[in-house]
């Protein structure tokens, strides 16, 4: 993240004003919106230094007016006359972070060689919110599929990673036959 200090102090002030509104979950739904409608294009005229602030903000209000609350509609209108445009992303996964923990949702971020079902997803789910450290949470599933892993799996939650892979176990053999732990070591 470029400007993840900015970012983070818009999100958050975005989030208290949701708050004392009572617009959380309104202005969750918006920021969904924003993210699933913003592409490469849209980002590149975002970032353009060339198209002054006053377009931008028209061309933002023809996209989402109406779709969006007018709080956020507002908030927005406010980071594109202060010139932080092109934190806009950044806001929004601010926003998201911030969003996550005020409702006690963890990332769970799953990582397999080839897709698994939802069914599957749902028991790894399920088993780690069993779990002591995870009561209370809900935890949000996010699927990457990476064929370089080989097989099995690898799962990161917070600060949390278990690398159960065909590729960490053969790092972990190649390992130990670079360091030879049979033969004696000279000192």
């Amino acid at each position: 993240m470029r400007n993840s200090r900015v970012a983070h102090r818009y999100a958050k002030a975005l989030m208290d004003l949701a708050v004392e509104t009572n617009q959380v979950e309104a202005v969750m739904q918006d920021i969904a919106a924003i993210q699933a409608v913003t592409n490469a294009e849209l980002r590149q005229v975002l970032l353009s230094p060339i198209i002054k602030h006053d377009k931008k903000v028209s061309i933002f209000k023809a996209i989402f007016e109406g779709k969006i609350s007018s709080l956020t509609q507002s908030f927005f209108n406010l980071v594109f006359t202060k010139g932080r445009e092109t934190s806009l992303t950044e806001i929004n996964e601010a926003f998201h972070a911030l969003y996550r923990k005020m409702k006690g949702i963890a990332v769970l971020e799953l990582t397999t060689a080839v897709p698994i079902s939802e069914e599957m997803k749902e028991n790894i789910r399920k088993g780690l919110e069993s779990r002591p450290r995870f009561q209370g949470k809900t935890l949000e599933v996010r699927e990457k599929v990476d064929p370089d892993i080989l097989g099995g799996f690898v799962l990161q939650v917070e600060d949390i990673l278990y690398d159960a892979s065909i590729r960490h176990d053969l790092q972990v053999i190649k390992q130990q036959f670079v360091e030879n732990m049979y033969v004696q070591k000279i000192r």
